[in-house]
């Protein structure tokens, strides 16, 4: 007798419950990143791309742009398969925080945890809330932010 396949990634809004939780493998920033997003974005502000300027700032070295921590931490909970294909949507990104500065050498990870599931008035689609902490190698939030997301049903 066959065996039916079941699509690991085929979730909908009510595959997800309050208080979910998963926690991101690492990945490590290093000068490629900084400089390739300096490029994508045109930002090449000079603390995430002069090494000899940034030795007399409060940080001592180059710091990684918000934006490109914000992307890495995106990046890697869609790596994880978290959301499946259930997301048609991204709404909006509240209370996004820089508490930490990421450096070269950093590893990030991310705990993303469910923290509001709404129906919605649509039938198709319900509205996800997840909480992203991302940390450094030393367990220290360097940043937080919810993202908001359209699930289908």
């Amino acid at each position: 007798m066959a065996t039916e396949y079941q699509d690991p990634t085929a979730k909908t809004f009510t595959d997800f419950s309050l208080g979910d939780l998963m926690i991101t493998r690492g990945r490590t920033v290093d000068t490629c990143d900084l400089t390739t997003f300096s490029g994508l974005t045109g930002d090449h502000y000079p603390l995430h791309t002069d090494e000899e300027h940034c030795k007399k700032n409060r940080f001592g070295t180059r710091i990684a742009h918000g934006p490109l921590t914000f992307s890495l931490a995106v990046g890697l909970v869609g790596l994880s398969n978290f959301y499946g294909d259930a997301i048609v949507a991204l709404l909006e990104i509240q209370s996004l925080r820089a508490l930490k500065p990421v450096i070269v050498g950093d590893t990030i990870c991310v705990h993303a945890g469910i923290v509001e599931l709404s129906e919605g008035k649509n039938p198709k689609y319900g509205q996800i809330s997840v909480e992203y902490s991302v940390r450094n190698q030393r367990e220290e939030e360097v940043m937080n932010f919810t993202q908001v997301m359209l699930a289908r049903r």
